[in-house]
């Protein structure tokens, strides 16, 4: 028996063999990544200052701190402190003061401060890639007028904010085309490799989500910080970004990018080819053809492995770094976002490729579309589950789904999402009806129409190959070769016209594009809303910050908070009411106002009233207050001080006699 050595790989074999390879070790390098994800709590909030905001001091102290809810990151000018000229009087660097769960940061003053008031204005970047800013003052000695003009608008907004917001959605629109376009070739139409129409969509998928990762990192410094479209050439900006964790995202995207391209040229070309040669050699290559065909298998096998991962690599790059890093549970919501965005990308992504199949190439086949309906389902179940669990995550209670900018977009999220299931549902009625009228002809043609004489037209033309042709004969007048090339030009027009109308003559082909148009349409849609939500503090870090929930007074913004409390001492004139007022409600200084009134209605001038302020679930105060009487029945107090928001109980003591008193209480929210 004769050994036979096997022959050496091809190189397509080589290149179907290097994908596998290439995805253990992307998945290697995504677990890396995971590993090092730190959970931390959405969006930062400045709990607490020294001074506090508003305070009056009696000597100039000598640092300014600030502390925060979640960690932020901070520069040498992240803290500015401004005397009543507009004059800083901070010495430019940063203190990191964070110890443990306690998250400050500070800034040391000049000696010798007059008295006057003092502005301090910061801003910081939160662990969710958001940036946050804020100003408030207190005074030395005595309050007094103060020149500093304070920004107009937040950091993160303005034209650079805009145009920050225009990008992130670009991203999110080109990682959509890109990844749902290579998924419907591979798992649905894989001769559309081949096809010029959808070659492109995906190469401008590639190169819109490159385009805009580039125009965020570069935009990035300016984003977080000025406001000015100057700062983005900053070089130490941008250093400084690439060593944040947004910054690392970037740069991992860029990364993964560059393997999408290597798959890009692999799908449409070695793959490609394949699939042209094996539509036209099926049937006469025999054994040769079957080899010809496992190994086109197994380089779609590799191209969907890689692909795969890579796409989950580049989904990746948001998880790591916005809402799902953050907040409860970052071990499972990173993944679940992962996920999230890998199905919305195969079902909108595949649903732009559908439609430029639709209306670009005449000949795609029924059983694609059908595929395409069947991986848009599973895409929907993996959406739901998914975006279930975010939900609760970034929600945390009914009130905040309502009560909230995140649960109102939330809410318009679903609706559309239910918009774009019922056409998807009309969609497939318009896939069984394409399959009643295409029985095996390239497509439907009305009765009446005789195609026959249409192909036959358009052949009449002689193509440039055939006038050159002509021309070769020696007895035979040489051919112009431009009109060679208009003659070529017209048969190719005919022949795409005649495409154009034995397609458009399906009516469930028809059908089915004016449906799959509108969940386009709709899904653009819903893209805006989703790349809006995904900038928008989430509704559990909102009520957390203002302690919403529970059986207390609603803080309304830019409202006074005003209680009513019935008190009984037990004693002669023992009964009544006291109301209490406390303007503007919110954290920080606050003037209080309290009327006691009998049953009767008329005031009631008791002989002492105390208060006090409590906040239970940081373990704060009581923080007694003595009013001070301003009229018969009426108390006052200013700069009542609150340094953090959340739910307050208040602490009402009256006395109405030498032995009679009482204490009445109720929680209020303080914003």
């Amino acid at each position: 028996m004769t050994a036979t050595a096997p022959a050496p790989p091809s190189a397509r074999a080589r290149t179907a063999a290097l994908l596998p390879r290439l995805a253990l070790v992307l998945a290697a390098l995504l677990a890396a990544l995971f590993t090092a994800a730190a959970p931390a709590t959405a969006h930062a909030a400045l709990t607490a200052s020294d001074p506090q905001d508003g305070a009056v001091v009696a000597t100039a102290p000598a640092q300014v701190t600030l502390s925060f809810s979640e960690q932020v990151a901070m520069g040498d000018d992240s803290i500015r402190v401004m005397d009543p000229q507009g004059k800083r009087v901070d010495t430019g660097e940063l203190r990191d003061m964070c110890s443990g769960s306690t998250i400050r940061y500070g800034t040391a003053l000049h000696p010798g401060l007059p008295d006057g008031t003092y502005t301090v204005a910061w801003q910081a970047v939160s662990a969710d890639s958001h940036p946050i800013s804020g100003a408030f003052t207190f005074s030395v000695g005595a309050p007094s007028a103060t020149s500093v003009a304070l920004p107009a608008q937040q950091v993160g907004g303005g034209p650079v904010g805009i145009a920050y917001g225009i990008a992130r959605y670009a991203a999110y629109a080109g990682f959509t085309v890109l990844v749902g376009g290579a998924a419907f070739i591979l798992l649905c139409w894989r001769r559309g490799s081949a096809e010029r129409p959808l070659q492109k969509l995906v190469v401008r998928g590639w190169v819109t989500l490159t385009a805009a990762t580039l125009a965020m990192l570069v935009l990035r410094t300016p984003y977080t910080g000025s406001g000015k479209f100057a700062d983005a050439f900053d070089l130490d900006g941008l250093k400084a970004v690439l060593e944040t964790k947004t910054g690392a995202s970037f740069l991992s995207r860029l990364l993964l990018l560059g393997a999408a391209a290597l798959f890009i040229a692999v799908l449409f070309g070695a793959y490609a080819r394949r699939q042209k040669a094996s539509g036209a050699e099926a049937d006469t290559l025999g054994e040769d053809g079957a080899e010809e065909n496992k190994e086109t298998s197994d380089l779609a096998f590799g191209l969907g492995i890689g692909g795969t991962v890579v796409a989950g690599g580049i989904a990746a790059t948001w998880a790591l770094s916005e809402h799902a890093s953050t907040g409860i549970q970052p071990g499972i919501a990173m993944p679940a976002d992962i996920l999230h965005l890998l199905a919305m990308a195969t079902w909108l992504g595949g649903l732009t490729a559908l439609l430029v199949a639709l209306h670009k190439v005449a000949d795609i086949e029924r059983e694609a579309v059908r595929r395409f309906s069947r991986v848009a389902f599973v895409s929907v179940l993996v959406l739901a589950v998914t975006g279930v669990y975010q939900s609760w995550r970034q929600v945390g209670s009914w009130s905040a789904l309502t009560g909230t900018s995140y649960g109102r977009l939330l809410l318009i999220k679903v609706a559309l999402v239910a918009v774009l299931v019922g056409i998807a549902y009309l969609s497939r009625r318009w896939t069984s009806r394409l399959g009643e009228v295409r029985t095996g002809e390239p497509a439907a043609v009305p009765a009446g129409r005789d195609v026959s004489r249409e192909t036959t037209t358009g052949s009449a033309v002689p193509s440039a190959t055939d006038a050159a042709g002509a021309g070769a004969d020696p007895d035979a007048e040489p051919v112009d070769p431009k009109r060679a090339a208009q003659l070529a030009r017209q048969r190719a027009a005919r022949e795409k016209a005649r495409e154009t109308r034995v397609r458009d003559a399906d009516p469930g082909r028809a059908g089915l594009r004016r449906s799959v148009l509108a969940e386009a349409g709709v899904a653009v849609v819903l893209l805006a809303v989703t790349t809006v939500l995904t900038s928008t503090e989430p509704g559990r870090a909102v009520e957390r910050e203002t302690g919403r929930g529970g059986a207390s007074a609603p803080a309304v913004p830019n409202r006074p908070v005003k209680i009513t409390l019935p008190f009984d001492t037990g004693g002669q004139n023992g009964k009544g009411n006291v109301r209490l007022e406390l303007d503007p409600g919110r954290v920080g200084a606050n003037t209080l106002h309290l009327w006691a009134d009998g049953p009767d209605g008329t005031p009631l001038d008791l002989p002492e009233v105390k208060i006090a302020f409590t906040l239970p679930a940081k373990e704060i105060g009581p923080l007694p207050l003595a009013p001070d009487r301003a009229a018969p029945g009426h108390w006052t107090a200013s700069g009542v001080q609150l340094p953090l928001a959340g739910e307050w109980r208040i602490d009402v003591t009256v006395r109405t006699s030498d032995i009679d008193q009482t204490t009445v209480q109720k929680n209020v929210k303080i914003g």
